[in-house]
């Protein structure tokens, strides 16, 4: 016996009514059966052609690359079995980004390597020197890849700027160890062996030190709370497990590198190469820059010698700048995350209320269009009845793919601008193209998002009133642009009046009349049948044509309680009215959104700044609240002076720790504060904001200032220890930590360049946080030289006074008791004479 039926025509055949006469009225004969759609309030068009777009969402611990490959690989599969003229295309994966942004991160990363290279060949001019140091950087990257697998850490965007930020701090540690040991032969004239062991006993601690404070200066970032946290984390991961292997190397297999492949110089080998063609040119070329860097080596010496003898101007001039880099800071327009250009645009379309689907799909239509007579444009997703503000037909949505970055000559950002001007112009509705989130998952799209609230119970024409105000007040501002509301608009709504006495009188139950307008205007769900080999619903739903008036709403007919049926015009009366589609609630009181961005030549600090000015003169009762992006922003704005504070702490505790004194610590961190004026100065001159970015810079400019202070500093302390006069230890470890300073800085600065110059996907973040890097290590370089010997020479010279006083104190109460030990002693031999 047959259980189930699969087919229109057998569900036809079902018997509604059998007459004694052996008649029988059947399913077929009242209704239209077919196979249809489970949906008819929304359907999507790819390109101008009707399409079934299925959406798919990465998972929180999900891999793009991973994901989307398997994805293809399966779609790949399924395409086999599609009948013809049906084919499978993917016009939006955002796994294309994030493979040609990490691709752009390797060719910066190699391109960081190379410039790393030269410059150690240009200061050590020898390629068995320059050879250590560019050896240790692959071993490194590999252990610090095993440390990030290890921490569970995958390679995506974020870890591989720590790891490009990193490539100049790899070579830090080895090119101190290199440039010691070549001072060592140079200047004793020591074998390579000896050399090493000579110099590793100079520079062992300092290299400790350093890397005890850049491991301890990102130690705070990695537990960073919040969405900002987990960018945070990422790098901060990357960034000390690089620098841990890095000193490992540097202590280990660096000496041993130096001591086995290292070679003196010889005046003969410096000819022979100068004899030679366009080699000959670059060695002439390199021996002129050396000597004009022994020059300026001799130059330094001599200006910290006279720096020293003018501490006080000195320490003035440092109070200035200290002052000016708070300035600088404290005008420092606010961001989150810059406005990357992903190859993707989305376009939000909203009618007015009550606007059928054809209507809608006419302005789709318009807006295809569009955006197809731009060049840049590669396909078009449009979804009619669906968008990120709630369902209807009204609304649609559009996604759109541009091509590659090396195929436009427009950025993403100016073809948004440049599509808004064109969608003005369709007066059917409201069309405005956005730029994705900048982060996924944190809202869904670019700009800020802004919730008002009726936390006085004012209701909701007043908090629709105060929005008009907010409205209006935002237009006049230059520092905003589209600000607007994404809720859907309130819809013309037919509303029921029930006579419930008459219901009552009549036998009509309230149940039975809320079932039969549910399956009339709207469907109700039945049962499953198999089909094509998957289980599919069966729902019923009343005929377009007997619901579409006002007078096929009063001419429903309800069953009674004794069978039979009451037209609904004789319980019920009806008339129109206008009301809300959705209503939400955001921390329990109603609200309405408010959504826009930054005008262009602002941030998004400036543009919420902005906004809370505004909305300062919102009505009593009526407050607001920020959302998705905006919420992390100010979250992160409000623990960014915590942040610094901990990373500055770390630093201070961990040389106090290792050296068992204060003075370095505090002469090392009078250093930090002039690192960051050049961070904030080259920001500011590149019309970039204090985002995400630019603080992870700015923390690597902490611990690069820091490393640079200890070098000088420590080995300071050392030479005054074994007996030096203060002034003369410092100027000599001011000019022997000149060169390896001079050297890790360039390596460094160098290595970041492709980052201030990059291009292409995820230009934007890379040219942010390298930005900052580059100009914070070049002004940490220039001012460290300068004032990290006055900086140790003062507070020296404050510590060996009071040593001193106190010495002083000791003498005298010492003499004191002497005295006072001889007065008695003559008091007892008076006595014992009488």
């Amino acid at each position: 016996m047959k259980g189930q039926l699969i087919s229109p025509e057998e569900f036809g055949q079902i018997v509604i009514k059998a007459r004694p006469d052996g008649s029988a009225v059947r399913l077929r004969d009242v209704a239209r059966v077919e196979l249809g759609r489970d949906n008819y309030t929304f359907y999507s068009r790819l390109n101008g052609r009707a399409s079934a777009t299925v959406g798919i969402q990465l998972g929180p611990r999900g891999n793009a690359l991973e994901t989307s490959n398997a994805i293809r690989a399966r779609l790949a599969e399924l395409s086999k079995g599609l009948p013809s003229g049906v084919a499978v295309e993917i016009p939006f994966d955002n796994a294309h980004f994030v493979q040609i942004a990490i691709h752009e991160v390797l060719v910066t990363l190699a391109e960081a390597v190379v410039l790393v290279f030269f410059v150690m060949w240009l200061f050590l001019r020898d390629l068995r020197y320059t050879l250590v140091p560019t050896v240790v950087i692959p071993v490194t990257l590999m252990g610090a890849f095993l440390a990030m697998y290890a921490c569970g850490l995958s390679i995506n965007v974020f870890t591989m700027f720590g790891l490009v930020l990193a490539i100049g701090i790899l070579v830090d540690d080895a090119i101190v160890v290199v440039e010691s040991v070549h001072r060592v032969m140079e200047e004793e004239g020591l074998p390579p062996r000896e050399a090493t062991r000579k110099a590793m006993s100079q520079i062992g601690g300092a290299i400790i030190g350093v890397t005890a404070v850049l491991t301890a200066v990102f130690v705070p970032m990695a537990f960073f709370p919040g969405g900002v946290g987990g960018i945070y984390r990422q790098f901060a991961v990357a960034m000390i497990a690089s620098m841990l292997v890095s000193s490992f190397m540097a202590l280990s297999l660096t000496p041993a590198l130096c001591a086995n492949l290292l070679k003196a110089h010889t005046k003969s080998v410096h000819q022979r190469e100068a004899r030679r063609g366009l080699l000959g040119f670059a060695a002439r070329a390199a021996s002129g820059f050396t000597a004009g860097f022994d020059r300026a080596a001799s130059g330094y010496r001599g200006l910290t010698a006279r720096m020293l003898r003018r501490i006080g101007p000195m320490l003035a001039v440092y109070v200035v700048l200290v002052g000016v880099c708070g300035v600088l800071y404290w005008h420092m327009p606010g961001g989150f995350l810059p406005s990357e250009d992903e190859g993707q645009l989305q376009v939000m379309v909203q009618l007015p209320a009550g606007a059928t689907q054809e209507r809608t799909l006419a302005v789709v239509k318009r807006m295809e269009a569009i955006l197809h007579a731009e060049p840049a444009v590669a396909n078009v997703t449009s979804v009619i009845g669906w968008s990120f503000a709630g369902s209807g037909q009204n609304v649609a949505m559009g996604f759109v793919e541009l091509k590659d970055w090396d195929k436009r000559d427009t950025d993403a950002l100016v073809l948004r601008d440049r599509l808004n001007e064109k969608f003005d112009k369709i007066l059917d509705g409201d069309v405005e193209a956005q730029l994705p989130p900048a982060v996924p998952g944190i809202g869904h799209s670019d700009g800020f998002v802004f919730r008002l609230e009726d936390r006085g119970g004012v209701g909701l024409d007043a908090l629709k009133a105060a929005r008009e105000q907010l409205f209006a007040q935002a237009k006049a501002s230059p520092m905003l642009a589209s600000v607007h509301s994404e809720d859907l608009p309130d819809a013309p709504r037919v509303e029921l009046i029930i006579d419930r006495a008459k219901a009552y009188a009549l036998g009509v139950q309230f149940e039975r009349l809320t079932d039969v307008l549910g399956s009339t205007f709207g469907s109700t769900y039945i049962d499953d049948f198999p089909a094509g080999g998957r289980m599919r619903r069966v729902v019923i739903s009343a005929d377009a044509a007997t619901r579409m008036t006002e007078d096929d709403l009063l001419a429903l007919a309800v069953p009674n309680t004794t069978g039979g049926m009451v037209p609904l015009s004789a319980i019920a009366t009806r008339h129109w009215t206008i009301g809300p589609v959705m209503l939400t609630r955001y921390n329990g009181y109603p609200s309405l959104d408010v959504s826009g961005h930054a005008a262009p030549g602002y941030s998004s600090g400036a543009a919420m700044a902005e906004m809370e000015r505004l909305a300062g003169s919102l009505p009593v009762g009526v407050s607001y609240d920020w959302v998705d992006a905006a919420r992390e922003e100010t979250a992160a704005a409000k623990l960014t002076p915590m942040l610094i504070g901990l990373s500055l702490m770390a630093v201070f505790m961990a040389l106090a720790a290792l050296y068992e004194s204060w003075t370095i610590p505090l002469a090392v961190l009078m250093v930090v504060p002039l690192g960051v004026i050049g961070a904030v100065s080259a920001v500011l001159l590149r019309g970039m904001p204090n985002d995400v970015y630019f603080k992870v810079g700015m923390i690597t400019v902490i611990g690069l200032a820091a490393k640079n202070a200890i070098l000088i500093v420590q080995f300071a302390r050392d030479l005054y220890q074994g007996g030096m006069p203060l002034s003369r230890a410092v100027t000599e470890a001011a000019g022997a930590r000149f060169r390896p300073i001079v050297m890790t800085s360039a390596a460094f600065l160098l290595g970041v360049v492709p980052l201030v110059l990059s291009s292409g996907a995820g230009a934007e973040s890379r040219r942010s946080i390298g930005t900052g890097v580059f100009g914070g290590v070049l002004a940490a370089t220039l001012f460290g030289l300068v004032f990290a010997p006055v900086a140790f020479h003062a507070i020296a010279s404050l510590t060996h006074g009071k040593k001193r006083l106190a010495a002083l104190h000791r003498k005298r109460d010492e003499r004191r008791a002497q005295r006072a030990r001889s007065g008695e002693n003559e008091r007892a031999q008076f006595t014992n004479g009488r």
